[in-house]
């Protein structure tokens, strides 16, 4: 009897391990991991030596984005338009969006037009607000709201307010 309960015992604790994905198993199946990720640490560190570009959806960069990001979009992404916004194809980049999914694609489009120094944002601005860092609205003034993509991303976002439309 005793067997029997330290192993359910020992089943349940493991089971947080099992039902959620974590953040590298997500990105390790979407990602081709060919653009180096910059953490959210490092980045809060270091953060006026880079260019912020985010590569979500317009309405998710209105409810908030990172301090002093341009936005560069996904779905509409241009290159050219960057190329006008950040001319100097040396400049430090850290691309990001929800997670870290959009912002690899964009990196790497970067690179491909002659960028050298391409970051994508590890976990992105879900993983930036759960570390308690600063995010902005349109009105560039500090916000606790986060749009989530989707509803079913909503999981991945510990800190703020979740905003899906």
């Amino acid at each position: 009897m005793k067997l029997h309960i330290l192993f359910f015992i020992g089943f349940i604790s493991c089971l947080p391990l099992y039902g959620q994905k974590t953040i590298d198993k997500l990105l390790d199946k979407h990602n081709q991991n060919n653009i180096p990720y910059l953490y959210v640490d490092s980045l809060a560190k270091h953060y006026n030596k880079f260019v912020l570009l985010d590569s979500r959806e317009q309405k998710e960069y209105q409810v908030s984005h990172l301090e002093n990001a341009i936005f560069v979009g996904y779905y509409f992404f241009s290159i050219d338009s960057v190329i006008q916004k950040v001319p100097d194809k040396q400049t430090e980049i850290v691309v990001y969006c929800s997670l870290g999914m959009r912002s690899e694609k964009i990196a790497n489009e970067l690179k491909q037009a002659g960028y050298t120094h391409v970051n994508n944002l590890y976990g992105g601005i879900f993983q930036w607000k759960n570390n308690d860092y600063p995010v902005y609205n349109k009105q560039n003034k500090k916000t606790d709201s986060i749009h989530t993509y989707s509803k079913s991303w909503r999981k991945w976002l510990k800190n703020g307010i979740k905003v899906y439309e």
